[in-house]
């Protein structure tokens, strides 16, 4: 545990600790999408989604296809396909209690990452879906967000994580499968076995569409 008594409660103690950011960092919010913002989203392959409930529970929802399967619609709004997974619906269930959303984009090989900040809607337009067709499969429905901020994040923790270097990768002998953490943690339908064999069909290709 720690000692209560050094929680930090206000923004005056905090900046004692953390001198105030350089004029780039204060300055580089933008309301909407220019050309690097574009090409950085055309780029990535891959996205993580936060939303909030009503409560204030919390949820973060990786996303990913091929590079671009985010789709810009215009400068001030964007397009993520809903692609089958777990069928929790716990971003889309949150957009429906609180609209707020957040969006951080990953190009694989880059360390820095795109940040956006906006306001989610469910959408089912048949027009924009059959846009998003993978393998001529369409999703059901699409998250359009309506962007409010948008910035880079700089790439230290990507750089101090040595996310991309191979060779410093941790050993993941002995690390429990996704089946193995759910039959234990769980109550299945399925062995961990039948698991097993489902999971190995979406690295073949399968099921993922």
């Amino acid at each position: 545990m720690f000692d209560p008594s050094h929680v930090i409660t206000t923004t005056e103690d905090l900046r004692r600790l953390v001198s105030p950011p350089r004029p780039a960092q204060q300055t580089k919010v933008l309301s909407e999408l220019d050309r690097h913002c574009r090409n950085w989203i055309a780029r990535s392959p891959f996205v993580v989604v936060s939303s909030v409930d009503s409560v204030g529970r919390m949820d973060l929802s990786p996303k990913g296809d091929p590079p671009g399967f985010v789709q810009i619609l215009d400068d001030k709004t964007l397009a993520i396909p809903d692609r089958p997974g777990n069928r929790r619906l716990d971003t889309l269930h949150n957009v429906l209690e609180q609209p707020q959303v957040g969006l951080m984009f990953v190009v694989p090989g880059r360390g820095e990452v795109l940040r956006v900040a906006g306001t989610g809607r469910i959408v089912t337009d048949p027009d924009l879906l059959a846009t998003m067709a993978v393998r001529e499969r369409l999703p059901l429905l699409a998250l359009v967000v309506e962007i409010d901020e948008v910035m880079f994040h700089c790439g230290k923790s990507i750089i101090r994580s040595k996310l991309w270097s191979p060779e410093a990768w941790p050993n993941i002998k002995g690390l429990a499968s996704y089946a193995e953490c759910l039959d234990d943690q769980t109550t299945s339908d399925e062995t961990v076995t039948e698991m097993e064999t489902r999971f190995r069909s979406w690295h073949d290709g399968n099921e993922l569409y």
